[in-house]
């Protein structure tokens, strides 16, 4: 039965398609209650409202143990009244007895915000079809609901690279949190871009300019540009020595220019060997 638009009574007929499937939409949330328990009486009406509140951003379903107490067996749930979370078909939080509306709330909040693959997926399909402007918005749109999540700013950063929007791509890159700075995907991605775009460009007195030891934006443009040159060497190099004279340099990006490309090279590449240990020695 049909309790509300957003309300729903559970079936062992509906349950796969009520509350799994749904799951994959956005956050379900299975009330298992028995009419014989007065706590379950007083929280269906709060749990009602709150599916009410939320106007359809997560769905609410109404199980009844004596009913269906195979299913409730099945979900570990003992006592009631229990409330189970569910996403993506799997139960990724409960709440047993009659909580906080709080409690429920800041749930219902960090699951709401986890459920981006709608919009990150929207993304992704405006982006294979060049749609950039749509692709940009999306991206830019699931950042803000899902800020930890580092697939979205690798793929706004690659968007932006593409479309021509280099020093913005670079930018966005600088701009994020520590923790997803250290991501593995966007620090190689950062060394790639900063070296790409310090090869453009270089003044004439680039090769003195570089000669100074302190002047650090001089000698990792001077490794840019011989990279361009395609002086691998030199510039592996110029980039550990860096790395060593100033190892904090734009967030440490000697170092990660340097994974970046032994990424490049490839783990077997005799250059990569040598380098590896020697920045190992960086850090002793």
């Amino acid at each position: 039965m049909n309790l509300s638009p957003h309300v729903y009574d559970a079936s062992a007929e509906n349950f796969q398609r009520l509350v799994l499937e749904n799951s994959h939409r956005g956050p379900v949330l299975v009330h298992f209650w028995t009419p014989k328990a007065g706590p379950c009486m007083i929280l269906m009406p709060r749990l009602v409202k709150l599916a009410s509140e939320y106007g359809g951003k997560f769905l609410l379903v109404m199980l009844n143990t004596d009913e269906l107490g195979r299913i409730a067996r099945q979900y570990g749930v003992n006592s009631v009244p229990t409330v189970k979370f569910f996403l993506r078909a799997e139960v990724v939080h409960t709440i047993h007895g009659a909580e906080s509306d709080r409690s429920f709330r800041e749930a219902l909040d960090r699951l709401i915000i986890r459920n981006t693959d709608g919009l990150y997926s929207q993304a992704l399909k405006a982006r294979h079809l060049d749609r950039i402007e749509d692709a940009k918005r999306l991206l830019a749109a699931a950042a803000v609901e899902e800020p930890g999540n580092p697939a979205i700013p690798r793929d706004l950063a690659k968007t932006l690279w593409a479309n021509g929007e280099r020093e913005q791509a670079l930018a966005l890159l600088e701009s994020l949190p520590e923790e997803l700075r250290a991501n593995r995907e966007i620090s190689r991605l950062y060394g790639h871009f900063s070296l790409a775009l310090a090869a453009e460009n270089p003044p004439e007195s680039l090769h003195d300019d570089a000669a100074q030891p302190e002047n650090a934006d001089a000698r990792f443009q001077q490794a840019a540009v011989m990279l361009a040159h395609d002086e691998m060497e030199a510039a592996l190099d110029l980039l550990l020595k860096l790395d060593a004279d100033h190892p904090h340099y734009r967030n440490s990006l000697p170092r990660k220019a340097l994974l970046a490309l032994f990424d490049l090279l490839g783990a077997g590449h005799p250059l990569v060997k040598t380098y590896r240990a020697r920045l190992a020695l960086n850090l002793s």
